[in-house]
């Protein structure tokens, strides 16, 4: 596995991490005490980490803190890059504590290496989230502070609002499906050295099934996803966090670092699948 300097704060992360969004279905069983296939999707995870990726993202929205908290018992902490975020209704600064309070609880953790905003709320100044989010950090239990789904706009926003501390990073589709962010949040994330997380960095699935990815799979002796994947590696500062919910699915993402993809082979994805 391959590591990357996370933004500006110094951390070495891996280059590829793990999501632990399943999909709606799993959420509301989840909600309601059925949890399909929670074992596999443990297994999954505990893979990823037995390969080094040690960022896991997730969110109290997800239903999934807790098996993260299965699947990282026994790991050393500071060995760990965890994630999570708080869900847009709970960004006023008493119910954000409670919310942080609430995932920790079920992450069986003292402290977050990353807090992040899930969405943004018009109805709450962000001044008020960002002061909180400060707060949080000098109590130490949160190191770094992110945001989820903003526009360039907002995040310039939250950014003006911190007084103490930097926004480490941006998590924002992204994929060769979908290049939306390189207008204008890539390119100002790179000046400013805050880190990109890429959510769907395989589309879910659709990128496998292109001609150009089958041919140069075969080129590489890569699987399509990997291919993918090493594309987004290619981008600096960018971290994809794909779904962890299958360990072979999860060892095959692991394999996309270790190797790059030609300089030729890059142009010729970025124009086949143009922004």
């Amino acid at each position: 596995m391959e590591y990357k300097q996370f933004g500006k704060t110094g951390e070495r992360v891996s280059a590829v991490g793990m999501g632990t969004y399943y999909d709606p279905l799993w959420i509301i069983g989840a909600t309601l005490g059925f949890k399909r296939k929670a074992d596999l999707k443990i297994e999954a995870i505990r893979a990823g980490i037995e390969e080094g990726m040690n960022l896991i993202d997730t969110a109290e929205i997800y239903r999934s803190e807790p098996l993260v908290a299965k699947a990282i018992k026994g790991i050393k902490r500071d060995e760990l890059f965890i994630a999570t975020k708080v869900w847009s209704n709970h960004l006023r600064k008493e119910k954000l504590v409670k919310a942080l309070n609430n995932s920790l609880k079920r992450l069986e953790l003292n402290y977050v290496d990353l807090y992040q905003i899930h969405f943004p709320n018009s109805r709450v100044p962000i001044s008020e989230t960002m002061g909180a989010m400060e707060e949080l950090v000098d109590q130490g239990k949160i190191r770094y502070i992110g945001v989820s789904n903003f526009t360039l706009e907002q995040m310039v926003e939250a950014i003006s609002s911190l007084k103490k501390y930097e926004l480490a990073s941006t998590q924002m589709s992204y994929s060769l499906a979908d290049r939306r962010i390189e207008r204008d949040i890539l390119p100002y994330c790179k000046k400013e050295g805050i880190a990109v997380l890429a959510y769907y960095p395989l589309a879910h699935g659709k990128l496998s099934k292109t001609d150009k990815l089958i041919e140069l799979s075969k080129k590489y002796n890569k699987t399509p996803a990997q291919i993918s994947l090493n594309w987004l590696l290619s981008r600096e500062n960018v971290f994809p966090i794909p779904r962890a919910s299958n360990p072979q699915h999860v060892r095959e993402n692991a394999a996309s670092t270790g190797w790059t993809l030609s300089e030729e082979d890059l142009k010729l994805l970025d124009a086949t699948f143009p922004p």
